[in-house]
Order: structure tokens, then sequence, then C-alpha cells
């Protein structure tokens, strides 16, 4: 299934969930009704951001809006999953491109590859989210700066960062390198 298509499945799927209609998520996330609609047809190619305020008025992660609709999953999720079967994404703009790694069977923990280009910048807003999601970021290679809140961190090969995913956050590459990082997310449920 092509991103795309798999990523305006999801969402309608999370939407219905929460018996929410266009006009509420719209109001919920401040992204347009249009545009939610867009992408619910598959017919937009939504930025990184765009997704980040979808995912957080639904109170999920990120990687939650790449997974598999429940009605197209096998009857039994996978504990494994192949290189070539993970699902991969790339922002039209800022063109980090992420893989989700984690299999379909469910587990507390979501892990995500993202290489992020040279010189650029993502800025989320995630301090809406009604889940409690939790987050640790480990540089594989490269360089990034991570703006959590209002404290800067410069992030080099090997370093790790953990934080819980309930303020603003920027990612960075201020190198003129690429940079390649694991993303580590937890939700904690009640």
């Amino acid at each position: 299934m092509d991103i795309h298509t798999n990523i305006a499945r999801r969402l309608r799927e999370l939407r219905d969930t929460k018996g929410w209609s266009l006009e509420a998520l719209a109001e919920r996330s401040a992204v347009s009704r249009s545009n939610i609609s867009l992408i619910e047809r598959g017919e937009s190619s939504p930025t990184a951001v765009v997704l980040d305020k979808l995912a957080t008025a639904l109170g999920v992660s990120l990687a939650s809006l790449f997974e598999a609709p429940g009605n197209e999953a096998q009857q039994a999720p996978s504990p494994h999953v192949a290189e070539r079967d993970q699902t991969v994404w790339t922002d039209p703009e800022s063109g980090y491109v992420r893989r989700n790694l984690s299999p379909p069977a469910w587990s507390p923990i979501q892990l995500v590859e993202v290489r992020f280009p040279p010189g650029q910048r993502v800025a989320y807003d995630t301090s809406l989210r009604d889940a409690e999601i939790h987050q640790q970021v480990w540089v594989i290679e490269g360089v990034m700066e991570m703006r959590v809140g209002e404290r800067l961190w410069r992030l080099e090969t090997g370093d790790c960062l953990a934080m819980r995913l309930d303020c603003p956050i920027v990612y960075r590459n201020p190198t003129s390198e690429p940079a390649r990082y694991l993303v580590s997310l937890c939700r904690i449920t009640n």
C-alpha cells in the first residue's frame, strides 16, 4: 500500500474511533478541514509538522500515523517485520526520512530511524497532547541540535536524550553532513 494511502486510512480510523467530524479534528489540531480531507483521501502529501498536529490532537504519537489501519492488519499481527516491509516516509518540507522499525504486533515501545538532511529544521508543538508519551533520541551518526521547551541540547554521535512529549520540540541539523538517529517512543497508559 502507498504510504499516503496508509496515512489516509489510519488518520480516518483514528478520527472515527474518537467519533470526531472533520470539523472537530480541525478545531483540535489547528489544521484546516480541507487539508485534513485531502490527507484522508490520499490527495495530499502532508508535512511532518501537520502530521504532528494531527497526532497531538488525536492523543497518539506521530509514529502511530504510519501504522497499518486496523481493518488492514492481519488477524494476529506478527512480532516480526522485515526491513523491506518497514514503512518509509519522507517529509516533503525538510526532506527528512523516517522509517518505522517496529513490527505490527502491539508493543508499548515504538522504534523509528530518522535520516536528517544537513542544514534542515523541523519544529513540533507537542504541548497539548492528551496521552503521556516519552521519547529517547540516540544519535547514530552526525550531529543534531534539539530544543526541548526552553532548553537547547547538542547531540553528537553516541549521545542520547530522553524527554516527555509535553512541550515544543525543534530538531535541527546544524552541519553540512546528514545525521542519522534512532527514536524510541513509549506511551504510558493508566
